[in-house]
Protein backbone atom coordinates (compact mmCIF):
# COMPACT_ATOMS: atom_id res chain seq x y z
CA UNK A 1 0.00 0.00 0.00
CA UNK A 2 1.57 3.48 -0.83
CA UNK A 3 1.70 6.17 1.29
CA UNK A 4 -1.00 7.81 0.41
CA UNK A 5 -3.38 4.99 0.14
CA UNK A 6 -2.14 4.63 4.45
CA UNK A 7 -2.95 7.82 4.61
CA UNK A 8 -6.53 8.11 3.50
CA UNK A 9 -7.52 5.17 5.17
CA UNK A 10 -6.78 6.54 8.51
CA UNK A 11 -8.12 9.71 7.86
CA UNK A 12 -11.22 7.66 6.55
CA UNK A 13 -11.54 5.88 10.28
CA UNK A 14 -11.34 9.15 12.25
CA UNK A 15 -14.60 9.34 14.59
CA UNK A 16 -16.66 12.95 14.45
CA UNK A 17 -15.87 15.38 16.61
CA UNK A 18 -19.54 16.70 16.34
CA UNK A 19 -23.12 15.88 14.77
CA UNK A 20 -22.18 18.16 12.07
CA UNK A 21 -18.82 17.07 11.01
CA UNK A 22 -19.84 13.79 8.56
CA UNK A 23 -21.91 16.48 6.85
CA UNK A 24 -18.80 18.44 6.17
CA UNK A 25 -17.18 15.22 5.36
CA UNK A 26 -19.69 13.99 2.82
CA UNK A 27 -20.01 17.28 1.23
CA UNK A 28 -15.86 17.39 0.91
CA UNK A 29 -16.23 14.06 -0.85
CA UNK A 30 -18.45 15.00 -3.29
CA UNK A 31 -16.86 18.03 -4.21
CA UNK A 32 -14.12 16.74 -4.67
CA UNK A 33 -14.89 13.41 -6.74
CA UNK A 34 -18.44 14.23 -7.70
CA UNK A 35 -20.39 14.90 -10.88
CA UNK A 36 -23.72 16.51 -11.13
CA UNK A 37 -25.89 15.81 -14.09
CA UNK A 38 -29.05 18.09 -14.23
CA UNK A 39 -31.74 16.88 -16.94
CA UNK A 40 -33.67 18.94 -18.49
CA UNK A 41 -36.49 18.41 -16.51
CA UNK A 42 -35.24 19.38 -13.48
CA UNK A 43 -34.11 16.06 -12.09
CA UNK A 44 -30.17 15.46 -10.65
CA UNK A 45 -27.99 12.16 -10.82
CA UNK A 46 -24.86 12.51 -8.45
CA UNK A 47 -21.52 9.96 -9.41
CA UNK A 48 -18.86 9.63 -7.48
CA UNK A 49 -15.49 7.98 -9.31
CA UNK A 50 -12.64 6.65 -7.08
CA UNK A 51 -9.96 4.20 -7.39
CA UNK A 52 -9.74 4.57 -3.45
CA UNK A 53 -11.58 2.47 -1.34
CA UNK A 54 -11.50 4.74 1.57
CA UNK A 55 -13.20 7.05 -0.68
CA UNK A 56 -15.66 4.51 -1.67
CA UNK A 57 -16.55 3.14 1.75
CA UNK A 58 -16.87 6.33 3.13
CA UNK A 59 -18.61 7.87 0.51
CA UNK A 60 -21.71 4.86 0.44
CA UNK A 61 -21.48 5.06 4.76
CA UNK A 62 -22.01 8.63 5.23
CA UNK A 63 -24.85 8.65 2.02
CA UNK A 64 -26.52 5.91 4.02
CA UNK A 65 -26.22 7.43 7.55
CA UNK A 66 -27.21 11.49 7.13
CA UNK A 67 -28.63 11.64 3.45
CA UNK A 68 -30.57 8.03 3.39
CA UNK A 69 -31.22 8.14 -0.41
CA UNK A 70 -30.89 5.39 -2.68
CA UNK A 71 -27.30 4.33 -3.88
CA UNK A 72 -26.23 2.29 -6.64
CA UNK A 73 -22.52 0.67 -6.45
CA UNK A 74 -20.25 -0.31 -9.56
CA UNK A 75 -17.17 -1.96 -8.98
CA UNK A 76 -14.82 -2.83 -11.46
CA UNK A 77 -11.20 -4.38 -12.18
CA UNK A 78 -8.72 -2.28 -14.19
CA UNK A 79 -6.93 -4.77 -16.88
CA UNK A 80 -4.39 -2.07 -17.37
CA UNK A 81 -3.79 -0.79 -14.22
CA UNK A 82 -4.82 -3.61 -11.97
CA UNK A 83 -7.04 -1.57 -9.89
CA UNK A 84 -10.64 -1.48 -8.54
CA UNK A 85 -12.67 1.49 -9.87
CA UNK A 86 -15.99 2.21 -7.69
CA UNK A 87 -18.77 3.64 -9.48
CA UNK A 88 -21.51 5.64 -7.14
CA UNK A 89 -24.16 6.88 -8.12
CA UNK A 90 -27.52 8.62 -6.81
CA UNK A 91 -30.21 8.57 -9.29
CA UNK A 92 -32.63 11.05 -9.31
CA UNK A 93 -35.28 10.35 -6.65
CA UNK A 94 -37.59 13.30 -4.64
CA UNK A 95 -35.05 14.19 -1.47
CA UNK A 96 -31.77 14.24 -3.83
CA UNK A 97 -31.67 17.84 -4.76
CA UNK A 98 -32.12 18.96 -0.66
CA UNK A 99 -29.20 16.77 -0.10
CA UNK A 100 -27.61 18.67 -2.74
CA UNK A 101 -28.12 21.78 -0.99
CA UNK A 102 -27.70 20.33 2.51
CA UNK A 103 -24.59 19.52 0.97
CA UNK A 104 -23.63 23.18 -0.08
CA UNK A 105 -23.37 21.32 -4.00
CA UNK A 106 -26.43 23.79 -5.09
CA UNK A 107 -27.60 27.02 -3.25
CA UNK A 108 -31.44 27.39 -2.20
CA UNK A 109 -31.70 28.95 -5.84
CA UNK A 110 -30.43 25.55 -7.56
CA UNK A 111 -27.60 27.08 -8.63
CA UNK A 112 -24.23 25.91 -8.07
CA UNK A 113 -22.16 26.58 -5.10
CA UNK A 114 -18.46 27.72 -6.45
CA UNK A 115 -16.23 27.74 -3.23
CA UNK A 116 -16.21 26.11 -0.47
CA UNK A 117 -20.05 26.52 0.95
CA UNK A 118 -20.24 28.51 4.55
CA UNK A 119 -22.31 26.40 6.49
CA UNK A 120 -20.38 22.87 6.34
CA UNK A 121 -17.46 24.92 7.46
CA UNK A 122 -19.00 26.81 10.18
CA UNK A 123 -17.25 25.40 13.04
CA UNK A 124 -13.16 24.84 13.65
CA UNK A 125 -13.90 20.71 14.02
CA UNK A 126 -16.06 20.98 10.98
CA UNK A 127 -13.82 22.87 8.84
CA UNK A 128 -10.95 19.93 10.20
CA UNK A 129 -13.73 17.57 9.05
CA UNK A 130 -14.17 19.54 5.58
CA UNK A 131 -10.17 20.03 4.81
CA UNK A 132 -9.95 15.69 6.04
CA UNK A 133 -12.96 14.33 3.29
CA UNK A 134 -10.74 16.78 0.42
CA UNK A 135 -7.70 15.02 1.74
CA UNK A 136 -9.47 11.78 1.27
CA UNK A 137 -11.00 12.08 -1.80
CA UNK A 138 -8.25 13.93 -4.17
CA UNK A 139 -4.77 13.67 -1.90
CA UNK A 140 -1.58 13.09 -2.21
CA UNK A 141 1.36 12.93 0.37
CA UNK A 142 4.84 11.58 -1.01
CA UNK A 143 6.59 8.94 1.16
CA UNK A 144 8.34 11.06 3.73
CA UNK A 145 11.54 8.49 2.98
CA UNK A 146 11.76 10.84 -0.33
CA UNK A 147 10.86 14.30 -1.14
CA UNK A 148 7.88 15.93 1.82
CA UNK A 149 4.63 17.03 -0.79
CA UNK A 150 1.25 16.74 -0.03
CA UNK A 151 -1.16 18.28 -2.27
CA UNK A 152 -5.23 18.03 -2.78
CA UNK A 153 -6.45 18.34 -6.38
CA UNK A 154 -9.61 19.99 -7.06
CA UNK A 155 -11.84 21.28 -9.76
CA UNK A 156 -12.68 25.65 -10.01
CA UNK A 157 -10.23 28.15 -8.71
CA UNK A 158 -12.45 29.44 -6.20
CA UNK A 159 -13.17 26.42 -4.73
CA UNK A 160 -9.57 25.74 -4.11
CA UNK A 161 -8.53 29.11 -3.36
CA UNK A 162 -11.14 28.84 -0.27
CA UNK A 163 -9.84 25.29 0.43
CA UNK A 164 -5.90 26.64 0.78
CA UNK A 165 -8.02 29.61 2.86
CA UNK A 166 -9.28 26.49 5.40
CA UNK A 167 -5.76 24.96 5.50
CA UNK A 168 -4.22 28.59 6.36
CA UNK A 169 -6.59 29.01 8.95
CA UNK A 170 -5.00 25.87 11.07
CA UNK A 171 -1.46 27.73 11.05
CA UNK A 172 -0.37 25.66 8.21
CA UNK A 173 1.00 27.00 4.73
CA UNK A 174 -0.94 25.81 1.32
CA UNK A 175 -0.56 27.24 -1.71
CA UNK A 176 -2.58 27.06 -5.22
CA UNK A 177 -1.30 26.18 -8.71
CA UNK A 178 -3.27 25.69 -11.90
CA UNK A 179 -2.63 22.32 -12.85
CA UNK A 180 -4.43 21.24 -16.37
CA UNK A 181 -7.19 22.48 -16.37
CA UNK A 182 -7.55 21.54 -12.91
CA UNK A 183 -5.75 23.30 -9.64
CA UNK A 184 -3.73 21.70 -7.01
CA UNK A 185 -3.73 22.87 -2.72
CA UNK A 186 -0.29 22.05 -2.19
CA UNK A 187 2.13 21.79 0.83
CA UNK A 188 6.21 21.51 0.64
CA UNK A 189 7.27 22.11 4.11
CA UNK A 190 7.83 18.75 5.70
CA UNK A 191 6.56 20.38 9.41
CA UNK A 192 3.63 21.86 7.86
CA UNK A 193 2.38 18.31 6.25
CA UNK A 194 2.93 16.94 9.65
CA UNK A 195 0.95 19.95 11.46
CA UNK A 196 -1.80 19.16 9.17
CA UNK A 197 -2.15 15.67 9.38
CA UNK A 198 -1.46 16.15 13.05
CA UNK A 199 -4.43 18.41 13.30
CA UNK A 200 -6.56 15.85 10.82
CA UNK A 201 -6.00 13.17 13.36
CA UNK A 202 -3.68 11.01 11.04
CA UNK A 203 -1.28 9.99 14.00
CA UNK A 204 0.25 7.32 12.45
CA UNK A 205 1.12 9.00 9.49
CA UNK A 206 2.53 12.03 11.69
CA UNK A 207 4.61 9.17 13.49
CA UNK A 208 6.30 8.01 9.70
CA UNK A 209 7.18 11.30 8.90
CA UNK A 210 8.65 12.00 12.36
CA UNK A 211 10.79 8.60 12.19
CA UNK A 212 11.76 10.05 8.38
CA UNK A 213 12.88 13.31 9.00
CA UNK A 214 15.09 11.77 12.17
CA UNK A 215 16.68 9.56 9.90
CA UNK A 216 16.98 12.19 7.23
CA UNK A 217 18.77 14.78 9.61
CA UNK A 218 21.10 11.98 10.53
CA UNK A 219 22.58 11.59 6.78
CA UNK A 220 22.89 14.85 6.17
CA UNK A 221 25.15 15.69 8.79
CA UNK A 222 27.10 12.67 8.01
CA UNK A 223 26.99 14.00 4.05
CA UNK A 224 28.25 17.69 5.37
CA UNK A 225 30.97 15.82 7.69
CA UNK A 226 32.06 14.07 4.68
CA UNK A 227 31.92 16.76 2.34
CA UNK A 228 34.16 18.66 4.64
CA UNK A 229 36.44 16.27 5.34
CA UNK A 230 37.05 15.90 1.33
CA UNK A 231 37.30 19.08 1.14
CA UNK A 232 39.93 19.49 3.70
CA UNK A 233 41.76 17.43 2.70
CA UNK A 234 41.29 18.58 -1.17
CA UNK A 235 43.12 21.86 0.34
CA UNK A 236 45.61 20.03 2.39
CA UNK A 237 46.60 17.86 -0.93
CA UNK A 238 47.03 21.18 -2.64
CA UNK A 239 48.85 22.99 -0.11
CA UNK A 240 51.43 20.12 0.07
CA UNK A 241 51.77 19.78 -4.01
CA UNK A 242 52.40 23.60 -3.85
CA UNK A 243 55.39 23.01 -0.91
CA UNK A 244 57.37 20.25 -3.13
CA UNK A 245 57.28 22.61 -5.41
CA UNK A 246 58.49 25.67 -3.62
CA UNK A 247 61.12 22.71 -1.89
CA UNK A 248 61.98 21.37 -5.85
CA UNK A 249 62.65 25.55 -6.23
CA UNK A 250 64.79 25.89 -3.66
CA UNK A 251 67.10 23.35 -5.35
CA UNK A 252 66.81 24.57 -8.49
CA UNK A 253 68.22 28.08 -6.99
CA UNK A 254 71.13 26.12 -4.96
CA UNK A 255 69.65 27.48 -2.10
CA UNK A 256 69.32 24.08 -0.22
CA UNK A 257 72.41 24.02 0.89
CA UNK A 258 72.59 26.82 3.26
CA UNK A 259 69.16 26.61 4.70
CA UNK A 260 68.67 27.24 8.46
CA UNK A 261 68.06 23.65 10.27
CA UNK A 262 64.39 24.75 11.16
CA UNK A 263 63.86 25.23 7.06
CA UNK A 264 65.49 21.96 6.36
CA UNK A 265 64.08 20.21 8.99
CA UNK A 266 60.75 21.17 7.24
CA UNK A 267 61.99 19.92 3.83
CA UNK A 268 62.49 16.88 4.76
CA UNK A 269 59.23 15.98 6.44
CA UNK A 270 57.59 17.57 3.58
CA UNK A 271 59.52 15.26 1.10
CA UNK A 272 59.65 12.11 3.68
CA UNK A 273 55.81 12.96 4.05
CA UNK A 274 54.13 14.24 0.97
CA UNK A 275 50.52 13.69 1.55
CA UNK A 276 50.15 14.90 5.33
CA UNK A 277 48.69 18.51 6.60
CA UNK A 278 50.77 20.77 7.90
CA UNK A 279 49.04 19.98 11.35
CA UNK A 280 50.03 15.77 11.27
CA UNK A 281 53.05 16.92 9.25
CA UNK A 282 54.29 18.97 12.51
CA UNK A 283 53.44 15.85 14.55
CA UNK A 284 56.10 13.65 13.10
CA UNK A 285 58.91 16.01 13.94
CA UNK A 286 61.01 16.11 17.10
CA UNK A 287 59.91 17.62 19.01
CA UNK A 288 56.61 18.29 17.79
CA UNK A 289 55.74 21.36 15.54
CA UNK A 290 52.86 23.16 15.84
CA UNK A 291 50.63 23.79 12.11
CA UNK A 292 51.40 27.73 13.04
CA UNK A 293 54.98 26.67 13.60
CA UNK A 294 55.19 25.14 10.13
CA UNK A 295 52.87 27.27 8.26
CA UNK A 296 55.45 30.40 9.19
CA UNK A 297 58.52 28.41 7.77
CA UNK A 298 56.71 27.88 4.78
CA UNK A 299 55.63 31.65 4.24
CA UNK A 300 60.07 32.18 5.06
CA UNK A 301 60.94 29.79 2.33
CA UNK A 302 58.35 31.08 -0.45
CA UNK A 303 60.12 35.08 0.31
CA UNK A 304 63.60 33.67 0.00
CA UNK A 305 62.67 32.01 -3.50
CA UNK A 306 61.10 35.25 -4.29
CA UNK A 307 63.86 37.41 -3.19
CA UNK A 308 66.32 34.81 -5.55
CA UNK A 309 64.14 34.93 -8.43
CA UNK A 310 64.19 38.80 -8.26
CA UNK A 311 67.89 38.83 -7.93
CA UNK A 312 68.19 36.66 -10.89
CA UNK A 313 65.70 38.92 -13.11
CA UNK A 314 67.80 41.72 -12.57
CA UNK A 315 71.18 40.21 -13.03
Amino acid sequence: MSFTAEVRDELARCAPECAYCDVSTLAALVRVCGTLSISGRGGYQLQVATETGAVARTMIELTHKILKLKTDLTVRRSVLHRVRNYLIVLPDQPDLEKALILLGILDRSGGLVAGVPKHVANRACCRRAFVRGSLIAGGFVADPRGDFHLEIAVQGEQFAHDLADLICGMGVQARVNPRRGAYAVYIKSAEDIRLLLAKLGAARAVAEIEEARAVKHVKNQVNRRVNAELANQTRSAGAAQRQLELIEALDDLGLRPGLPEALETFCRLRENHPDLSLRDLGGMAQPPLSKSALYHRVLRLEKMVEEARASHEGD
